[in-house]
């Protein structure tokens, strides 16, 4: 279970890496993404919505969940719905 933390951070920032470096393709700054990204991180911190801490993990960082929730969020349902189900399974296992 004590790797259960590090699986779920290494996951999350990998996504948030991810999909920040498809800001930049070909050269052109994509706004729609932007955008989905800041109205992901408006819509979790204004609900207080913090994927993180429902799975375990506590921050003395105020926000910092909620932020990286939202940022998760702006992906897509399809993507948060994935994330949670292997976090979730990988959880109950143990692994």
């Amino acid at each position: 279970m004590e790797y259960f933390g590090l699986f779920l951070l290494a996951v999350v920032v990998e996504g948030v890496i991810t999909y920040v470096k498809e800001f930049f393709v070909n050269g052109n700054f994509k706004w729609e993404m932007l955008i989905s990204i800041l109205l992901g991180v408006f819509v979790a911190v204004a609900y207080g919505v913090d994927m993180l801490a429902m799975l375990g993990m506590k921050t003395g960082i105020p926000y910092i969940g909620s932020i990286l929730t939202g940022i998760l969020i702006s992906r897509g349902s399809n993507y948060v719905c994935d994330l949670v189900k292997t976090l979730t399974a990988a959880r109950s296992t143990g692994k």
